[in-house]
C-alpha cells in the first residue's frame, strides 16, 4: 500500500506541475524531519478545516510553493503531514490555516497568516541584534518576516560528557548571554555572542562556578517593547528575552556565526567548552507563556494552529493571565505536556544542557481552567521522564496571579526550587530589621521548615540573595528605593518590595564611610549566601559590584545599565577576591554542602551547635541581630574541619565567647567581613598563621566571623 500510495500521489503532483512530488508523509514526528526522500512535515491543529504548507527560498518573502493538504489524506487524527521528496535544507517554511474566526469559542484562525512551526530548530532571519527587518506585506503579518527554517547541522562533539555535578556541589552563575560580553570593556572578539562566552570561561573557572544558568537562549523578538526611554526618546528593547517565539531555537543574534545554521553550531561549541571546563549549562526556559500576549498581540503560532488547546481561556474566549504576560500557555493539556517534553528532550539529547530553570513554574500547575492542580501531570512527567533523568530541575515556585508555592511546589523527588523566602530573610536580617534571627537560621540551614516536612533535603534550596529580577549585590546596598524612571512606565514597574538598605545615602557617594560600610554589607551578604546550606547561586556581576543605576527591572535596558563592565572586576578586585575564595572554602568543607538538614537530634549526619555572644546561649528574641553556631565536623561523612561562624547584624560592636573546638583543634581565623582587603579572607593555608588568641572574638558591627579549627 505504501508503494502505491507514493505512485498515487506522485502522479497527482505531477499533473498540477509544482516543482516538488509530496506523498502521504508521516504523523510523527512533529516538525520538519529530513529524510533519504526529502523532507516530512507534520503539525498539529485540531479545529483547521485545511492547511497548507508554505515554502520560500532563502532569503525571499514570496512562496515559490504551496501545498494544500488533503483531510481524508494527509492527516492522522489531529495530526496533518506530508512528504515532500526531493526537497532538501536549508529551506524556510511554515503554514497557512483555515478554520473558525470566533475568538468567543476560542477560535481565532486566518488563512491569510503565514505561521512559525512550533518544533522548528531554527527561524530565518533575526541574525542581527536590534535589526527590525522590512514586513512583507503578503500575509498581514506585524512582526518582523521570519519564517521556520530547515537546516543541516551536523556537529561533532568530540566526545562530549555531561559533568553530572551533585546538586549539593553545585555554584551557580545566572547571566544574560548579550550582557554578560556586550560591554566594550569585555574585549572580546564578538561582544554580546555564544562564542563570546566561551572565551570568558577562564575567568568563570577561576571564580569558581561549577553551572551557569543562561536567561532566556530561545527565539525571541527583542523589538517587541512599544515603550521609549523617556529622557532619549530611544526605543527600548525586550533584552531579557521571557517572550519565546520559538522553543526549540537558539537566538540567531546571539551567534558570531551568521550562515544558516550558524545559531546552532555556534551554541553546541558554547555547550561543548563548558563541559571541558567543568561547567554545566542551565537553560532558564519560558512554558508559562508566549510572544503572542493577549487579545491585541501577533498570530505567530498557538493562536493561529489552535487557539482553544494551547490557550487557558475563560468565558468568552478571553485569555486568563496568570503569567501577567498577557496569555497562559495550557501545560496540563495532553498535547502540551508532550511539546514541553519534546522540547526539554531536544536540548538535552541534541544540546547536550545540564537543567532547566523554569521561569514562573507554578503555572505548571494549573489546569485548562486555570485551577491549581494537587498533582499536576506535567510536572510529574519532566521529573520521571527517563531521558531527564540526569538534568537538574529548578522551578521559579510562583507565578503572576498570587500562587506562591515556595516550599510546596509538588517536586515528585526531583525538583528543586528557587528560595525566595531564603532572598527575603536574608535582606531583612542583614538590613537590621527585628524579627528575623529565627528565619535566619532556618535559611542557614537549609530551610528545613520548608522542605524537610515534604521529604526533600537541603540541595532542593536555590539560595540567592540577588537575580535578574531585582537589585544588584550594590544596588541593594545602596539605594531604598527603585529608580526605574529610563524604562519608560513612569517607575510604575519593578517590586516595591526590596528590603535594601542604602546605608545612609541614595544612590552613589563619595563618602568613605559609607562606601565601606556598603562593601561590608556586600560580603556579608556574599558569606552567608556561600555558608548557608543548599545550593548558591550568584547573579553576574556581584563579584564586582555592578550597578544597574537603581534599577530593579532593568528587562528592557540593552545598555551599560545591564551590561557586564569587566573595568569592575579590577576596580574591585578585592570584591572578587572575597568571592573567589569564599567559593573555594565552601567546595573545600563538605560540612557546608550537607545531604540532609543539620539538627542537634541528627548526630548520625552532622552536629551543629546554636551560640550567641554567650556560648551555648543563643538569642532567639525579636530584637536579637545577632547568631553564632558550630558545625562538627567528625560526624561529617569523611570528616572535616571544626566551623565556627559567628554574625553580627547590630549596629554596635559585640564580643562572642568563643568554644573549644569539639575536635580540640585551635582555632584559626579564615574570614572577618569587618576587616579591609586583604584581611577580610585568607586563603586556607595562610589562615592557619592567623591563631586566634584568647577564647572571646570581638565583632564589628555589621561583621561575620568564620573560624577553622586546624593545628
Amino acid at each position: 500500500m505504501g508503494r502505491i500510495t507514493e505512485i498515487f500521489s506522485r502522479e497527482v503532483w505531477s499533473k498540477a506541475k509544482t516543482p516538488y512530488v509530496v506523498g502521504r508523509g508521516k504523523p510523527l514526528p512533529l516538525g520538519a524531519t529530513v529524510t533519504p526522500e526529502g523532507i516530512n512535515f507534520a503539525v498539529f491543529a485540531e479545529h483547521a478545516r485545511a492547511v497548507t504548507l508554505v515554502l520560500l527560498r532563502l532569503g525571499e518573502d514570496v512562496p515559490y510553493f504551496e501545498c494544500k493538504l488533503e483531510p481524508h489524506y494527509n492527516k492522522t487524527g489531529h495530526i496533518w503531514h506530508v512528504q515532500v521528496f526531493a526537497l532538501a535544507a536549508p529551506i524556510q517554511y511554515g503554514y497557512k490555516m483555515d478554520g473558525t474566526y470566533d475568538p468567543g469559542r476560542g477560535h481565532r484562525y486566518d488563512k491569510h497568516v503565514l505561521l512559525f512551526d512550533p518544533y522548528a530548530k531554527a527561524l530565518s532571519r533575526g541574525k542581527v541584534w536590534g535589526c527590525r527587518e522590512e514586513v512583507t506585506k503578503n500575509f498581514r503579518q506585524k512582526e518582523n518576516r521570519r519564517y521556520s527554517l530547515v537546516v543541516d547541522d551536523p556537529f561533532d562533539w568530540q566526545g562530549d560528557f555531561p559533568p553530572l555535578t551533585p546538586m549539593r556541589d553545585t555554584i551557580i552563575y545566572e547571566m544574560h548571554v548579550r550582557g554578560f560580553t556586550q560591554h566594550p570593556a569585555s574585549r572580546v572578539k564578538n561582544p554580546g555572542s555564544f562564542e563570546a562566552v566561551s572565551e570568558k570561561l577562564p575567568y568563570l573557572k577561576e571564580l569558581g562556578i561549577t553551572a551557569v544558568e543562561l536567561m532566556p537562549v530561545c527565539e525571541f523578538d527583542e523589538n517587541d517593547n512599544p515603550n521609549r526611554n523617556p529622557f532619549s526618546e530611544e526605543p527600548l528593547k525586550n533584552f531579557w528575552g521571557y517572550n519565546t517565539v520559538g522553543f526549540f531555537s537558539p537566538k540567531a543574534s546571539y551567534a558570531a556565526n551568521k550562515k544558516e545554521n550558524g545559531h546552532l553550531q555556534e551554541f553546541k561549541e558554547l555547550v561543548r567548552a563548558c563541559h571541558k571546563a567543568g561547567i554545566e549549562v542551565i537553560l532558564d526556559v519560558v512554558f508559562n507563556h508566549t510572544a503572542e500576549g493577549n487579545e491585541n498581540g501577533p498570530t505567530l503560532h498557538f493562536r493561529g494552529l489552535d487557539n482553544q488547546v494551547y490557550y487557558i481561556l475563560g468565558p468568552g474566549g478571553r485569555y486568563l493571565n496568570f503569567s501577567g504576560c498577557g496569555n497562559t500557555v495550557n501545560c496540563n493539556h495532553p498535547l502540551i505536556r508532550d511539546f514541553i517534553i519534546d522540547c526539554l528532550r531536544y536540548w538535552v539529547t541534541e544540546m547536550h544542557v545540564d537543567g532547566f530553570r523554569f521561569d514562573l513554574a507554578a503555572v505548571l500547575g494549573r489546569d485548562e481552567n486555570g485551577e491549581v492542580l494537587k498533582n499536576p501531570p506535567i510536572i510529574e512527567r519532566i521529573a520521571r521522564d527517563p531521558v531527564l533523568s540526569n538534568t537538574k530541575l529548578i522551578a521559579e515556585a510562583w507565578d503572576a496571579a498570587g500562587l506562591y508555592q515556595v516550599g510546596t511546589f509538588p517536586a515528585c523527588g526531583r525538583w528543586a526550587e528557587w528560595n525566595g523566602k531564603f532572598r527575603d530573610d536574608v535582606r531583612c536580617f542583614v538590613r537590621g530589621d527585628d524579627g528575623f534571627i529565627s528565619a535566619l537560621a532556618m535559611r542557614l540551614l537549609g530551610s528545613p521548615d520548608l522542605y524537610d516536612k515534604y521529604g526533600r533535603y537541603p540541595y532542593h534550596s536555590i539560595n540567592f540573595v540577588t537575580c535578574h529580577d531585582g537589585f544588584t549585590l550594590h544596588d541593594q546596598v545602596s539605594y531604598n528605593h527603585k529608580h526605574n524612571e529610563m524604562n519608560g512606565e513612569n517607575n510604575r514597574d519593578g517590586t516595591e518590595q526590596n528590603f535594601s538598605w542604602n546605608c545612609g545615602l541614595e544612590g552613589e557617594t563619595g563618602d568613605a564611610s559609607i562606601i565601606a560600610l556598603r562593601q561590608r554589607q556586600m560580603r556579608n551578604f556574599l558569606a552567608i549566601l556561600m555558608l548557608s546550606q543548599g545550593v548558591p547561586m550568584l547573579l553576574s556581576g556581584d563579584e564586582s559590584a555592578r550597578s544597574q543605576q537603581g534599577n530593579n527591572n532593568a528587562y528592557c535596558q540593552d545598555n551599560e545599565i545591564s551590561w557586564l563592565n569587566w573595568k569592575l572586576a579590577e576596580q574591585h578586585r578585592d570584591m572578587f577576591r572575597f568571592t573567589k575564595e569564599l567559593i573555594a572554602f565552601r567546595k573545600r568543607h563538605r560540612s557546608l554542602r550537607q545531604e540532609h538538614f543539620l539538627s542537634p537530634n541528627q548526630q548520625s549526619y552532622c552536629g551543629i551547635q546554636w551560640h550567641g555572644v554567650k556560648k551555648l546561649q543563643p538569642d532567639w528574641s525579636f530584637h536579637s541581630h545577632s547568631i553564632a553556631f558550630l558545625l562538627e565536623g567528625s560526624v561529617v561523612p569523611g570528616g572535616d574541619n571544626d566551623i565556627y561562624v559567628a554574625i553580627n547584624a547590630y549596629w554596635e560592636t559585640l564580643t562572642f565567647e568563643i568554644p573549644a573546638a569539639p575536635s580540640q583543634q585551635k582555632w584559626h581565623i579564615l574570614m572577618d567581613t569587618g576587616q579591609p582587603s586583604p584581611e577580610d579572607i585568607f586563603p586556607e593555608n595562610e589562615s592557619e598563621k592567623r591563631y586566634m588568641q584568647g577564647d572571646s572574638y570581638t565583632l564589628l558591627p555589621r561583621s561575620l566571623v568564620v573560624l577553622i579549627a586546624s593545628e
